[in-house]
């Protein structure tokens, strides 16, 4: 069922803060507008406040989803107002923290010990606040400096409702309109709600946390924290304290004397690196998870927090990704075109030659501008939008890596400004390929299964008995198969043989009984030569 009372505060809120002023009034919006005007008896907020401050309050308002949307939205200076996204960036962890139940007994009631067991001090009021959990500092029994994350008290309530809603949406869209059939929302809906609730479960991102920090263990590029699983739940995690510079503080960035440049370009590599070398990818990468560390300014060293979000691709799609991001580089557009149809990301009866002409037409004169003045997420959204006259479908598997791209970028751009992406991003990609066909990667993968194979040695000659049996057995069967199919055609020509020995019987009385009329009005069979002869018809050309 639509929840009807969250529907309603939604559209309170947006009439509240005046929302409707980011919406153009235009004919597919004119009901929305109507709409909010009859919400007359709804008291609007100051006048006095900016739209960015508006639009932040109401997010926070709404709740985890809205403000998720906003973090995203306040990386992205070149998609909208400089203004509005320093507003949002609040809302990366400055959201207004929860008053009850107090941070002890939440503690409490998630470990299952009271808090001067576990700390030797515990901050009551949180150092940072966001969407769906706050942090506090303290201080461990053997003297650790921690962390500890707490997730707010009945979130998830709020969070199922607005799914339920984003859910009823989505289905609309998709069946009312030719665009939602291509962007396939009711998937998109599905993945994220898989994800936010999964992003609830602490423990599950304590696992995440470890599997990050393990991937980069032997790298100086990125450090993860430490988790400290004896005071983790899915409510609370407790996990070492980091003294970092965040990543969007340009100013004390620069007082520590960190190469811009390097950190930007760093922060690329490690996002390739993660998607195409460990395939395990930090998915919320916005300015509030990441920060710096202080005591490496000459090779840079970024610092990851809140791995709740995390994203994996199947190995064809980290294939093709990585053979379509090199065709564009190369502006190969034909080789683009290939692999949109050999992938299914459309569809195979799609016209090559025009698809190829079409991408052409976007990327070339994209392409005519410095490279360090391309976006690339605006490449791809002109992309996507270009070719969506042929059908190109969105794959649900991919939106999270195009979120975490988006936001990547955009983090890039506010660091160094200059960033090229591309100049960054080629020759990784090309490494990625020459690897990928290197006869020694081949030959090592050959190895990595010979210790499966050798594991499955001592089952193959029963397996190949049995296949040996089977392969008999079918043979019997075919064997039987055959004399029965011989035995039924034998049977079916025999009795064809008796029908038209009869027929030919029943023509010859017929004939007789014609010559002969004497017989058959000795006999009263009058209809005797039609009868008989009907009937030796019958059998001879009809009867099979």
């Amino acid at each position: 069922m639509l929840p009807f009372s969250r529907l309603f505060k939604i559209l309170r809120v947006v009439k509240k803060y005046r929302l409707d002023e980011f919406i153009e009034k235009n004919q597919g919006t004119l009901s929305i507008h109507l709409l909010l005007r009859s919400l007359w008896f709804i008291k609007r907020a100051d006048e006095g406040k900016s739209q960015g401050t508006r639009l932040r309050t109401a997010l926070e308002e709404l709740g985890p989803i809205y403000i998720k949307f906003g973090q995203l939205l306040s990386t992205r200076k070149d998609f909208i107002p400089v203004d509005i996204s320093k507003d949002l960036e609040k809302l990366q962890d400055s959201v207004p923290p929860f008053e009850e139940p107090e941070i002890g007994v939440a503690i409490e009631i998630a470990l299952g010990k009271k808090p001067e067991e576990i700390f030797r001090s515990l901050d009551s009021k949180p150092f940072a606040s966001a969407s769906v959990a706050q942090v506090h500092k303290a201080i461990l029994k053997n003297g650790d400096k921690v962390v500890v994350k707490v997730v707010r008290p009945g979130i998830e309530k709020i969070i199922l409702q607005d799914i339920q809603l984003l859910k009823w949406l989505a289905r609309l869209l998709q069946s009312r309109t030719s665009i939602g059939k291509r962007l396939r929302p009711v998937e998109i809906v599905n993945d994220y709600k898989s994800i936010i609730l999964n992003e609830l479960n602490l423990k599950s991102e304590a696992a995440n946390t470890v599997q990050l920090g393990r991937n980069f263990s032997s790298s100086p590029q990125l450090y993860v924290p430490k988790v400290y699983w004896d005071f983790t739940s899915e409510n609370v995690m407790t996990m070492e304290q980091i003294d970092g510079i965040p990543v969007n503080d340009i100013r004390q960035l620069k007082q520590n004397g960190i190469d811009l440049k390097k950190l930007a370009e760093t922060g690329v590599d490690i996002f390739f690196t993660q998607v195409f070398e460990h395939n395990f990818f930090h998915a919320d990468m916005h300015p509030g998870n990441i920060f710096v560390s202080k005591t490496t300014e000459f090779s840079p060293q970024f610092i990851a927090i809140d791995c709740a979000i995390v994203g994996t691709l199947t190995k064809d799609d980290q294939e093709y990704l990585a053979r379509n991001l090199l065709a564009i580089f190369n502006r190969d557009y034909k080789k683009v075109a290939d692999l949109h149809v050999e992938c299914g990301w459309v569809p195979k009866q799609t016209n090559k030659q025009a698809f190829e002409s079409t991408i052409r037409t976007v990327c070339e004169p994209i392409f005519e501008k410095p490279l360090g003045d391309i976006s690339f997420g605006k490449l791809l959204v002109q992309l996507f939008q270009t070719a969506g006259r042929f059908n190109m479908e969105v794959q649900p598997s991919l939106v999270l890596l195009q979120k975490t791209l988006l936001n990547i970028e955009g983090l890039g751009r506010q660091l160094y400004p200059d960033l090229n992406l591309w100049k960054t991003a080629l020759p990784y990609l090309e490494n990625w390929n020459a690897k990928r066909l290197n006869p020694l990667k081949i030959l090592e993968k050959f190895q990595e299964n010979i210790p499966i194979w050798i594991e499955k040695l001592p089952e193959y000659p029963e397996l190949f008995a049995e296949s040996l049996n089977q392969n008999s057995l079918l043979k019997e069967q075919n064997a039987l198969l055959l004399q029965s199919l011989a035995s039924r055609d034998r049977d079916r020509k025999t009795k064809q043989t008796r029908r038209k020995i009869v027929g030919l019987i029943s023509i010859f009385i017929s004939v007789i009984l014609i010559l002969e009329p004497s017989l058959y009005q000795i006999t009263n069979l009058s209809a005797g030569p039609l009868l008989f002869g009907s009937l030796g018809v019958y059998l001879l050309y009809f009867k099979r």
